[in-house]
Formats: C-alpha cells, sequence, structure tokens
C-alpha cells in the first residue's frame, strides 16, 4: 500500500480546472516525496485569513476556562505528561473546542496575570467540526482537489488546532514527528496541513523542518496509560537528540500552506519579536487499509467520528 504522495490516483480533470491552483504537479508531489513537506504559496487569499481572524477572535471574546481547567500547553516531554498528560481536560479535547494556554500567564490561583487573550497558546482540537468558518476552510474545494491530487482515496480529518505563537513569549515547539502523537498502521497514513494565517518569519517563530526525515519510522509515540494510571499518557522510546546543522528554516507568507507528511521531523522557535505568527492547522489520515491506534491519546468519539473530508 502507498503512502500519502507516493502515487497520484485518477483525478477528474474538471477538479483541477476549477481549483488548479490546489492540484499537485508531478514535481511538487516527487518534492513532497523527498522532503517529507511542501510549501504551497497562495493558497489562501487575505480577505480568507482575514475572515478566519476575525472567527478566532470572536471565538477568544467569548472564551470562559474555569481555574482548574486552565491547562498549560508544552511540548517538553515531561511538561506534556504532567499538564495535558494527566488531565481529561486536554485528554477529552478532540470532538471539542478547548482552549490551552502559554507556560507562566497565571498566578497560583489560576487567575491571568496577562490580558486572556494574549495568554492563548492554542484552541483545539474540533473546530473543524464544530465552528462553520473552520469547517469552511477544512473543506473547501479546493483542499479537496489537494488531497485528490494526492491519491487520497478515504481521507479523513482527525483533529484541528489553532495556534497563536504570542508575540514576546509564544513558546517553542520541541523537535517532534506528528505520527508519534497520531499513529498508524501502516505508517505514512497521516498529513498535516499548516496554514499560515499570518506571515511566519525567522523572528516570530517559522516551522524549521529536516528534508528527508520521514522516511526513518517513528522514534517514540505517546500512549495512553491503562485506566486508572497517573499519569493517564506516556511515552513508548525516546526522541532522540537532534543536530540543530540538519533543520531547515522555513518562513512563509500570509495564507501559504505547508504540507507536512506524519513522520517529518520538524520544530518552531519562541517567538520573541513583536508580532504573532497564527496559524491554522488540521490533520488528515487516509483511512482506506488504516488502522487508528487504540493507544494514541486522541480517539474518535460517538459525538464525533473521525468525519470524512470529501463532501
Amino acid at each position: 500500500m502507498k503512502e500519502i504522495g507516493e502515487g497520484r490516483r485518477n483525478t477528474q480533470s474538471y477538479q483541477c480546472l476549477t481549483v488548479s491552483m490546489a492540484c499537485l504537479s508531478l514535481s511538487q508531489l516527487q518534492k513532497f516525496q523527498e522532503d517529507g513537506f511542501l510549501v504551497l504559496e497562495g493558497f489562501l487569499s487575505a480577505d480568507e485569513c482575514a475572515a478566519i481572524q476575525q472567527r478566532i477572535g470572536e471565538i477568544v471574546a467569548e472564551m470562559d476556562v474555569p481555574p482548574h481547567c486552565r491547562i498549560e500547553f508544552s511540548t517538553q516531554e515531561e511538561e506534556q505528561l504532567q499538564a495535558q498528560g494527566s488531565t481529561d481536560y486536554f485528554l477529552s479535547s478532540g470532538d471539542k473546542i478547548r482552549f490551552f494556554f502559554e507556560k507562566g500567564v497565571f498566578d497560583k490561583k489560576g487567575n491571568f496575570l496577562v490580558p486572556p487573550e494574549k495568554s492563548i497558546n492554542k484552541i483545539g482540537h474540533a473546530l473543524h467540526a464544530h465552528d462553520p468558518v473552520f469547517r469552511s476552510v477544512t473543506h473547501s474545494p479546493k483542499m479537496q482537489a489537494l488531497a485528490r491530487s494526492l491519491g487520497l482515496q478515504m481521507p479523513v480529518v482527525l483533529q484541528s488546532m489553532y495556534i497563536f505563537k504570542q508575540p514576546h513569549f509564544g513558546g517553542e515547539v520541541s523537535p517532534h514527528q506528528d505520527a508519534s502523537f497520531l499513529y498508524t498502521e501502516p505508517l505514512g497514513r497521516v498529513l498535516g496541513m499548516w496554514i499560515a494565517v499570518e506571515d511566519a518569519t525567522l523572528g516570530n517563530g517559522c516551522l524549521w523542518f529536516i528534508p528527508g526525515s520521514h522516511t526513518s519510522g517513528v522514534s517514540r509515540r505517546m500512549i495512553r496509560a491503562p485506566a486508572g494510571s497517573v499519569p493517564c499518557t506516556s511515552f513508548l522510546g525516546s526522541e532522540p537528540i537532534r543536530d540543530n546543522r540538519l533543520f531547515v528554516p522555513t518562513p512563509v507568507r500570509r495564507g501559504t500552506l505547508v504540507l507536512i507528511h506524519g513522520e517529518v521531523v520538524h520544530k518552531s522557535e519562541q517567538n520573541l519579536s513583536d508580532q504573532s505568527r497564527q496559524a491554522y492547522t488540521f490533520h488528515l489520515m487516509e483511512a482506506a487499509d488504516t488502522v487508528w491506534s487504540p493507544e494514541n491519546w486522541l480517539q474518535p468519539t460517538a459525538e464525533l467520528p473521525f468525519p470524512p473530508l470529501y463532501t
């Protein structure tokens, strides 16, 4: 069975005529296969990005998170297990819209030390299902055409996130592979769609990749622990120390879509600039002949099975 992007299946020609910018050329497919990521400039217009930002502003304005649910989000392994991995607020967020915060934005009682709208790390993990604006972006004709040009037969949407990368203290994302958290058998069935809603620069924390690192399997996995265990998740394996010289920065303009293979190693640095680096990202899985691991932290629910991308 072929991995995502390994072979383009028959795609109806009218789809590429009506949304031509979303259909990959053979050279683009080859580059994605070689590097494990691909930059598609101008995928969303400025107006589309502005509409997304307007909607996220409305969602933030309506935010009401009780103090006991105010979780500081981290990608550092020990902090992940202590915070996200030990609370139902995170583990049950796959079919909900929930808020996760930057480190150091609360006092000991859970009160905000900075304006609430400046404290959010990300919103996840079901914007694509519960919000009409994000549902429209996720299932847009050009997004569906892009998936078809990658040869996806039965893509389903696993999760979605809006990432803020706040100015001055937006947290780093340590080197990782998405498949460590979204594991499938066989591998090669998970794809990230990362959309720059604002310019992503070297200064505000753009993505960095190790080209070609998607061909060596997965070095670690986050799994759910047996019921009643604390923390509720654990890691199998460990993330190796990466040579920073292997990483390639990928600054992009607003409206760019970056395709991310589930096993390519990537990261982003802390944002110490004056500008935020907002992005909307979601993950797809090729469901045809694929087993979603029952040990993954994220699981479909009766209320929200993984929805098909194609409508």
